[in-house]
């Protein structure tokens, strides 16, 4: 059953909230969305890196696995980019890791 384009949006947004605040599940299900396409996301993995990396971070280690495996299909410039994104997230949301 496919969900419509205003969920997808209600969803994305909802994790997005939860990923603000912390939640490491949210994360990760937003590194899942990326580099899936699910919940009317496109495929993009530097998104998904971002997503990935920043739950790895957190201690997830289902994030850090994922985070390697898309980095395969990856240049050495998308992944730069995906670290830069991941700490300008960070600094947006007062976080005081640094991405990997």
């Amino acid at each position: 059953m496919a969900i419509s384009q205003k969920s997808a949006e209600f969803l994305l947004q909802s994790k997005l909230a939860d990923a603000a605040g912390g939640d490491i599940e949210a994360l990760f299900d937003l590194g899942v969305s990326y580099s899936t396409g699910r919940r009317g996301c496109t495929v993009d993995l530097i998104e998904a890196h971002k997503w990935f990396n920043l739950a790895a971070l957190n201690g997830d280690e289902r994030s850090k696995d994922c985070r390697a495996e898309i980095s395969m299909e990856m240049t050495a410039r998308e992944i730069a980019e995906a670290q830069r994104q991941a700490r300008a997230w960070l600094h947006m949301n007062g976080g005081q890791r640094y991405a990997a």
